[in-house]
């Protein structure tokens, strides 16, 4: 009788030892499946702020009609040009439509620019880098998005184009369309250029 209990011994001591690494191995399982939802879940807030920041940017509307929606992904479209005043920091870019025109010569051809074409103004007010090797002004906080779309039809008493502002705050994060701007804002200002259809900056050399 003692044999065969001191034969069982090893035998539920290896029955535990796998239990007991199987526990383990289900711990461990858990854990990297609860780690997995957690940053997933974490991911999954950070694009959700950032997908709601968008559509509080893109429900705005201008005091003059022009949504800020028509200009959807301007954060990607191509470089234009860019200018600097003496507080501001100015890039200009333009959707797609604009700058195949820009290319086939427009302005300068004497043809104008087709109705479907947008283009933005950034504004950033600039500072001194601190880590260049140079004296050099890099942007420093966001201020505003200058915007124009052409649409002939829509905007007959303002050369085509339809002018609107909307200002960023960086400490709320927040847009906003500038009460000021109707249709027409820019229009007296870039009346100048009307023999360019209005726009100041060429597409530049790259």
């Amino acid at each position: 009788m003692s044999e065969v209990v001191t034969k069982s011994l090893p035998l539920e001591q290896k029955e535990k030892r796998i239990k007991t690494r199987t526990a383990v191995k289900r711990t461990g399982g858990f854990a990297i499946v609860a780690t997995i939802v957690a940053l997933l879940t974490g991911l999954g807030a950070v694009v959700l702020y950032a997908q709601g920041q968008d559509k509080d940017k893109y429900s705005l509307v201008s005091p003059g009609g022009i949504a800020l929606s028509d200009f959807r992904g301007y954060e990607d479209w191509a470089d234009v040009s860019s200018a600097r005043t003496d507080e501001i920091l100015k890039v200009i870019v333009a959707n797609p439509t604009m700058i195949s025109a820009f290319k086939a010569g427009v302005p300068g051809n004497g043809h104008s620019f087709p109705d479907g074409s947008m283009i933005v103004k950034l504004q950033w007010k600039h500072k001194k880098s601190t880590e260049a090797p140079f004296v050099v002004e890099v942007p420093d906080v966001f201020s505003q998005a200058f915007v124009m779309e052409k649409d002939s039809k829509r905007f007959p008493k303002s050369g085509g184009w339809g002018y609107a502002v909307f200002n960023y705050d960086a400490a709320s994060d927040r847009f906003s369309a500038d009460p000021k701007s109707p249709s027409d804002c820019g229009y007296a200002c870039h009346t100048p250029v009307k023999a360019k259809d209005y726009i100041f900056h060429p597409y530049q050399k790259r």
